[in-house]
């Protein structure tokens, strides 16, 4: 077992991690993660108690209890390049000795939750809905970092994805799924599907403003898309990452999408933030029963 160097695994002076300025024990078993730092405190306020609340550039993070039962709610910020800082300073906490720099013989494996908006692609997804990401579809390149394991099952899917992108748009998908026990335990009655992660929320979401998309036609292609009666239903920005990385990590993740568009109609939520306010509670509502 080798010792994990100073410039690979940083300290700040109190001996937290880095990024997330948090100390082991800092983290409840059960994350809920959100882009949004201001997000943090619309899911905290619903906790009974709050024990800890810490902050370091994007990253906001409260710990405190519903019930008894602990819970962290962190925010990420945007994009897949923030998950890969979260997810492994957060594994770092529960997994790596920070005064030895080596693993633990035993390992931990978190619960990780994420809440986000998100855009429908297909017309029949209502806008103000909830819907979890049985899998999700990588259009950056984390995953490309990580050596990766895939099912039979992702590795077909991926492949028919991949078959139906032209030559020219030079992407190199990647595929991660959602933790079967959570998908069993919190959202065996909700909406699922195969959710696409962005790199971006303009042309890489198939938007145009005034730089022209080297990816034209690419809402038509994800709307068409189906594999064995499974489709692309939404787009995001950090699904994929946290599957990938929960994955290479041994954690358990599920992605619950509260979709505020609809790309198809062109439909925009009239009340984000309280139908937000209102998914985040029956979220809530699920984890306190399984935890």
């Amino acid at each position: 077992m080798n010792r994990i160097a100073e410039t690979e695994l940083i300290l700040n002076g109190d001996g937290s991690l880095y990024h997330l300025n948090l100390l082991p024990g800092d983290v409840a078993n059960t994350v809920i993660t959100v882009g949004d730092p201001h997000r943090v405190t619309q899911v905290s306020q619903h906790f009974d108690h709050i024990e800890l609340k810490k902050t370091k550039r994007e990253f906001v993070t409260h710990t405190g209890t519903i019930g008894g039962k602990r819970l962290t709610v962190l925010s990420t910020g945007i994009g897949t390049d923030n998950i890969d800082i979260v997810l492994n300073e957060l594994d770092a906490l529960v997994n790596i000795d920070l005064q030895s720099r080596l693993s633990n013989q035993h390992l931990r494996s978190l619960n990780i939750i994420r809440i986000g908006t998100s855009g429908a692609v297909q017309a029949d997804i209502p806008v103000d809905s909830l819907l979890v990401s049985s899998a999700a579809i990588g259009l950056d390149t984390l995953m490309h970092y990580y050596r990766q394991t895939l099912t039979a099952g992702e590795e077909k899917l991926l492949t028919s994805f991949k078959a139906i992108l032209p030559n020219d748009y030079r992407l190199n998908p990647y595929i991660a799924s959602a933790d079967t026990s959570l998908i069993n335990k919190l959202a065996n009655n909700l909406q699922q599907g195969i959710t696409l992660t962005a790199p971006g929320f303009y042309a890489p979401q198939g938007r145009e403003l005034r730089a022209r998309s080297a990816t034209p036609g690419l809402m038509e292609l994800l709307r068409g898309f189906e594999a064995n009666g499974q489709r692309i239903t939404n787009l995001e920005m950090e699904t994929a990452g946290i599957y990938g990385m929960a994955s290479v990590l041994s954690h358990k993740a599920i992605s619950f999408n509260v979709i505020l568009a609809n790309r198809a109609t062109q439909l925009f939520s009239k009340h984000p933030e309280v139908v937000m306010d209102g998914f985040i509670k029956e979220i809530l509502g699920r984890l306190a029963d399984i935890l």
